[in-house]
């Protein structure tokens, strides 16, 4: 790489931005796949958690920034399992706005609400953020958008419904300043 030229890495950042752009959606779909299977004591897999929480969203008319974010908030579950919640955070950076982020980033630890204090820990524990003006639209997203999202007789719908979306937000420039 110490002899590639201003003219080389340009061209290259080119025909890597064109490829990562023209499969980035197809890739995120084929990752967010790797949920379909075992239901590890729910009712429903985590795919099935993923497009019930997305179909929440777009059925109480969230912006498609809440959209997508709701059908990728455990994608994390497939690839980092302990931080599952700061890699779904990561992937949606780029594209979503500052709210969003935040608050799947987040949304790990504002779900133990519902469940820390049966394993002995602090159910209160998502306080810590009580200052930030995310912490009110993370309380919303766990109570509205991933708690009640385990229901296998909920009219879940598939996932071409998100496609639009999907492509959509993905499409945008990236927020993150390039480094041209």
């Amino acid at each position: 790489m110490a002899d590639g030229t201003e003219e080389d890495y340009r061209h290259l950042g080119e025909v890597f931005e064109e490829h990562t752009k023209g499969h980035l959606v197809d890739n995120l779909l084929g990752i967010l796949a790797l949920l379909k299977g075992p239901k590890l004591g729910y009712q429903v897999d985590r795919y099935q958690h993923s497009l019930q929480s997305a179909t929440r969203a777009l059925r109480a008319d969230e912006s498609l920034d809440w959209v997508v974010g709701a059908l990728l908030h455990d994608i994390g579950d497939a690839f980092a399992p302990e931080n599952h919640s700061e890699a779904a955070a990561s992937l949606l950076a780029p594209y979503v706005d500052d709210e969003v982020h935040w608050v799947i980033k987040h949304h790990g630890l504002f779900q133990g609400y519902y469940y820390f204090h049966h394993l002995g820990g602090n159910r209160y524990a998502r306080d810590q953020y009580a200052d930030s003006p995310h912490f009110e639209a993370c309380k919303r997203f766990c109570q509205e958008y991933d708690q009640n999202c385990f229901d296998p007789d909920y009219d879940t719908l598939p996932i071409e419904a998100f496609l639009p979306a999907l492509e959509e937000v993905f499409a945008r420039s990236s927020r993150v300043p390039s480094i041209a």
